[in-house]
Formats: structure tokens, sequence, C-alpha cells
């Protein structure tokens, strides 16, 4: 593991364990997957740190709103009942965001809560990982690695 504070971890079904908390809440790197499209700030908004932080790790806004667009294509995660509509920019909220469930109820149908709940956890956990290897800078990609190295 990291030196990441446990206070800042969470156990989540397909993320496994040590997932991070929404940047919002003081999360590392990784909780960029839970942050909203560029140009707005929906929860927490007072505190959101989405492009404080992907300024310090080198990701322009347009870079990661095509990584968001681009994995919302390919896992069919795109829906006009979802804010900016894509799943990709949905939060972290496990006592569940209304549009986001029926969200994924609707990609996932017939299957249990905690089961699509598995899925959308995995996909945003692989959605992480595709933001950070996204850093091309070599500052950035120092800043990184370490959370890189817990995929």
């Amino acid at each position: 593991m990291t030196d990441i504070s446990p206070d800042k971890l969470r156990d989540l079904p397909g993320w496994e364990e040590n997932a991070p908390v929404p940047i919002c809440m003081g999360g590392d790197y990784r909780a960029l997957t839970f942050c909203c499209k560029p140009g707005f700030s929906l929860t927490f908004a007072y505190k959101c740190r989405r492009d404080e932080i992907l300024e310090e790790i080198g990701l322009t806004p347009e870079e990661f709103i095509n990584i968001k667009d681009e994995f919302s294509e390919e896992n069919d995660w795109e829906s006009e009942i979802v804010c900016f509509g894509s799943i990709s920019y949905c939060c972290m909220r496990t006592g569940g965001c209304p549009r986001r469930d029926v969200a994924l109820d609707e990609r996932y149908p017939g299957r249990p809560i905690e089961e699509i709940l598995k899925l959308y956890f995995q996909k945003k956990r692989e959605l992480s990982k595709k933001i950070l290897e996204s850093v091309n800078n070599p500052d950035g990609k120092k800043k990184v690695k370490r959370y890189l190295d817990l995929f």
C-alpha cells in the first residue's frame, strides 16, 4: 500500500479494496473517475478540486473530457438520464444517485442492484486507471506513478 490515510479510502464492490474517496472529500488522483465534467461543479461544489488536480498532474480539461467520453462510448455508458449524458461522469455515492441508478438499471437490466454496483465500480476503477495512464508530461507521470501501482 502507500501512505494514504485510511480515512481517505473505501472498500467498494468491484473495486475491491482501497478505493479513493472523491476528490472533493480529499481523495487521491484515482478519484478523478468520480468527477463531473469540467466547466461544472455539482456535488460539494464549494470544495471541488477537480480543476486544481487536473492542472497538478498536467491533464487538460479537454483531455479529461475526451478520456471520459471515449470510455463512455466503449462501454455503452451514454445516457440522457444522467448529468452530462454519460455515466462516466457519475459520482461515488453509494447511497445512490437516483438518476445514476436508473441509468445503470437500464444498462444492466434484470440484475440485482448489488451486481449492478459491482459492475459500476469495476468500470470506474478501469476508467480511473485509464485517466492516470493518459498523463503524458514527466512531472505529472511522477506524481501519478505511485497511484498507478495500486491497480
